[in-house]
């Protein structure tokens, strides 16, 4: 199971992290090396990064046996504990880093370090650069900077079972902060489910396409004992916590006919 790491974890991270280090780094680079790399991944550094939510740990059999960091498109301060190495732990990371970033974006980014740079290879990764930099005793780090393309996955956007609530609306438009919308979809149909507010109960249907954007009608009752019908396209964006946002555009079918704009939040 890999879920996302807490402030209480930081100790469990510095763990995995430095022991890591000091075990299998010794074996490719200089003593100065090793111990720049264990100040590079200091206690405040790790720290800051949990705060930002973007610190993952991997656990097996109750045991926290690795960890990586997703800063924007790069994979960062991967390290699976030495005992646990060899049992695909580290393809498990990549493949859970990987599918993260191809969320947003079209290449993955990573600083090889000598001992991972045949896996990288071996999973697609093109060398783009090499770096030195100096260390401690004269002695030199050498690293990969390393690159891959993948595939976005917008077609990996399932909306069933979400929930989703206005963060912005035109003033022709009826919904509003108290208005809850709850999603569904089978294959590439989608339909929802929405009340709150000036609402008294809608119902939205219409189909989803490959990168995920969302084209329906709806229509709903409001406090006037009016029903309102309209229809819809809605694009989705990944927000930095990882729900979705969908920005929508949409136009009136009865009454005035008007369109409006649209921001609703996963919830």
């Amino acid at each position: 199971m890999i879920r996302l790491a807490e402030i209480l974890d930081l100790e469990l991270v510095l763990q995995i992290t430095h022991e890591t280090i000091a075990e299998i780094y010794s074996h490719y680079y200089a003593e100065g090396v090793v111990e720049f790399f264990l100040g590079h991944h200091s206690r405040e550094s790790v720290l800051s990064d949990i705060e930002d939510g973007i610190v993952w740990l991997l656990e097996e059999d109750g045991n926290m046996v690795g960890t990586v960091t997703i800063k924007g498109n790069a994979v960062y301060r991967l390290f699976v504990l030495p005992e646990y190495q060899s049992r695909g732990h580290g393809s498990q990371l990549m493949d859970f880093a990987e599918d993260k970033i191809a969320e947003q974006f079209t290449h993955v980014h990573i600083d090889s370090s000598l001992a991972a740079k045949e896996m990288y290879l071996k999973r697609g990764y093109k060398e783009k650069k090499t770096c030195r930099i100096s260390a401690d005793n004269g002695d030199i780090l050498i690293y990969d900077e390393m690159e891959k393309q993948v595939d976005r996955q917008w077609d990996r956007i399932n909306y069933n079972d979400k929930i989703f609530i206005p963060q912005s609306n035109t003033e022709n438009g009826e919904v509003d902060e108290e208005t809850i919308f709850y999603y569904f979809q089978k294959n590439n149909l989608f339909w929802a489910e929405y009340s709150g507010g000036d609402v008294l109960k809608g119902h939205m249907i219409g189909t989803v396409d490959g990168n995920g954007e969302l084209d329906f009608h709806y229509q709903h009752m409001n406090r006037d004992r009016l029903v309102r019908i309209g229809k819809c396209h809605s694009i989705p964006h990944i927000m930095e916590n990882g729900k979705i946002a969908l920005h929508e555009k949409w136009q009136w079918l009865n009454g005035d006919l008007s369109c409006g704009e649209s921001v609703v939040v996963e919830k």
